[in-house]
């Protein structure tokens, strides 16, 4: 099964990699997950609390910044959700006049996979997209549900 998720923000392929790559950006729109990683080709990548816990973890399958990124994906956060195994995330930046197309691919998933492994993206992108444009951060139920963790 694949998902695909597509938005535009306007920004330049640089800033929008930044905000994918900086852990503390990324925490702004993902629940509060903070993603920690060297971005290298090979590198493993942990997602986790600000308690530490690990929620998900992955490797670094192609890098290249700022237009490309492949990662596995491991989702931790639950019994149900880890026994879905690992699936793939790619992210795609394309520079579209003033603006960015971002293109988020969840792919090698099984079919009927849980919903929460990819349920997700379109709270994710639209924080992605609020925090880059506006500097500010969503407040909708859930946005920051680890964030105090």
């Amino acid at each position: 099964m694949e998902k695909v998720f597509e938005i535009y923000i306007k920004t330049t392929p640089e800033r929008l990699w930044e905000a994918i790559t900086d852990p503390d950006m990324r925490a702004k729109y993902t629940f509060g997950v903070r993603v920690e990683n060297d971005w290298q080709v090979g590198s493993e990548y942990n997602a986790g609390t600000p308690d530490g816990r690990i929620l998900m973890n992955g490797e670094n399958l192609e890098v290249d910044a700022p237009r490309r990124l492949v990662q596995s994906f491991n989702a931790l956060w639950s019994d149900d959700v880890k026994a879905e195994g690992t699936s793939r995330v790619t992210w795609e930046i394309e520079p579209v006049g003033d603006s960015c197309k971002l293109l988020v691919i969840h792919d090698q998933l099984r079919d009927g996979a849980h919903g929460e492994i990819w349920g997700g993206w379109p709270q994710i992108l639209s924080g992605l997209k609020t925090l880059v444009e506006t500097g500010e951060t969503l407040t909708t139920p859930g946005s920051l549900i680890y964030a105090n963790a």
